[in-house]
């Protein structure tokens, strides 16, 4: 019997792949400390509207390229799994990446609807006004801004556990699993 060996394009991610997943944690990094500097700005300065603003549009260019992503993810196929990796384990990657993308969706969303219920229209790089889906509603202003509080945290707490499991496969298990996301490991 004859082993064959995978060819090491298919145990790695594409280059396109690779590229959305690090333009997007960074930009999902720089977004959430952004939003976290601006709400301790105390009123309404010329600053902390610049922050609101970045804040907004990396927002939107996150949901675009997250459509983008996922429009690739979902005609190229992931490298599989190694094989010694527990089904719980396969379970739980998958569960937490399906949750990963609904947050790269949910949390622009959010953000975009309270802004819009606060009667302040997204106007994308500061050239491109943007629809306002839903008119100024201060009691419905007041549930968004909490749901998109909290999916952050959520997105937050899911992040570290997402590059604590990394590392527990890069440096516990020592199963190649991080170089099939970052292109100069092997």
């Amino acid at each position: 019997m004859t082993m064959t060996t995978v060819p090491p394009h298919k145990l790695r991610y594409s280059a396109t792949a690779m590229s959305l997943h690090w333009l997007i944690a960074l930009m999902i990094v720089v977004g959430f400390y952004i939003g976290w500097i601006m709400t301790d700005i105390p009123g309404f300065t010329p600053t902390k509207l610049k922050y609101f603003s970045w804040h907004k549009w990396i927002g939107v260019t996150i949901f675009v390229l997250a459509a983008i992503r996922l429009a690739w993810r979902l005609t190229h196929r992931a490298p599989a799994l190694p094989s010694g990796i527990a089904p719980v384990q396969k379970l739980a990657a998958e569960a937490a990446h399906m949750i990963l993308y609904l947050l790269m969706f949910a949390i622009p969303a959010s953000g975009y609807l309270y802004s819009s219920a606060a009667g302040i229209q997204v106007v994308y790089l500061g050239i491109v006004p943007l629809p306002t889906l839903i008119g100024p509603d201060t009691a419905l202003k007041v549930v968004l801004k909490t749901v998109h509080i909290w999916l952050n945290y959520t997105l937050l707490t899911l992040v570290i556990l997402h590059v604590l499991a990394a590392l527990k496969h890069q440096f516990v298990d020592r199963d190649g699993l991080l170089a099939r996301m970052i292109p100069f490991l092997k």
